[in-house]
């Protein structure tokens, strides 16, 4: 049956999938892909298959935020896909994380209004646990500089009190900030879906956000560099969930 957003049915053939939020991020997953094949482009759902080490994987763009990132989840599910990494940008939320450095979420606060819609707040979102091991497994062979810990996905870049609670989830420990990681972690667990979340920092603790965004669409060494491996990572863990038992 085709999916009315994604605009993807059985067809796909693929367990795993790589969801970046923007479209254009699939020309450079593509890069570290073989047979690359182009599916669908429908409003922010822009879809490729390829294979990874003979692991045929699929890459759909979530756009931005939960709700969007929800209906991929959803939609990507219902034609078979089990396994399931977000590879996204976020600004960090403490000192000591550089550009680029790799953000591995053991957990998401729940900040944004996706997760809400599903179920009680008071319901983790966490990732699977074998998925988080080979994301960490495969940054620590390569030697790339890495976090892991809890991050917060928020629901607006712009209220009015968005500096405020980055001050206070980072007193609470948080790493990072991203508007999708707690909406495919609660929505994941709740359909039987393995995931993870691997964030590419882009925005130095203190900086102001919407500068440093820029410079990353533009190009910035050290972030391409962290978009790059993010995916790599994620290719890699992939591979290693599905040598185990991909169900």
């Amino acid at each position: 049956m085709l999916q009315p957003h994604i605009q993807l049915d059985e067809s796909l053939n693929a367990r795993c999938a790589i969801l970046p939020g923007d479209p254009a991020r699939l020309d450079r997953i593509a890069e570290q892909l073989e047979n690359v094949e182009e599916l669908a482009y429908n409003r922010e759902f822009r879809s490729l298959r390829g294979t990874y080490r003979g692991l045929p994987v699929a890459a759909l763009s979530t756009g931005i935020g939960g709700s969007s990132a929800g209906i991929a989840i959803e939609e990507l599910r219902a034609i078979g896909v089990t396994a399931m990494i977000r590879i996204g940008s976020c600004g960090a939320l403490q000192t000591g994380i550089g550009l680029g450095d790799l953000i591995f979420a053991c957990g998401a606060i729940r900040d944004d209004g996706a997760s809400k819609a599903y179920v009680d707040v008071r319901y983790p979102a966490v990732p699977d646990t074998a998925l988080l091991s080979h994301c960490i497994a495969a940054a620590r062979d390569n030697g790339w500089p890495h976090h892991v810990g809890i991050v917060h996905s928020h629901e607006s870049f712009y209220i009015d009190t968005n500096e405020a609670e980055s001050a206070h989830w980072s007193r609470c420990g948080a790493l990072g900030a991203d508007m999708e990681t707690a909406a495919l972690f609660t929505i994941g667990r709740l359909r039987g879906v393995r995931t993870a979340s691997i964030l590419n920092n882009v925005v130095l603790w203190g900086q102001d956000t919407a500068g440093a965004i820029g410079d990353y669409a533009g190009g910035a060494d050290r972030t391409a560099e962290g978009e790059r491996r993010e995916i790599a990572v994620a290719l890699e863990a992939l591979y290693r969930l599905s040598r185990e038992d991909l169900t």
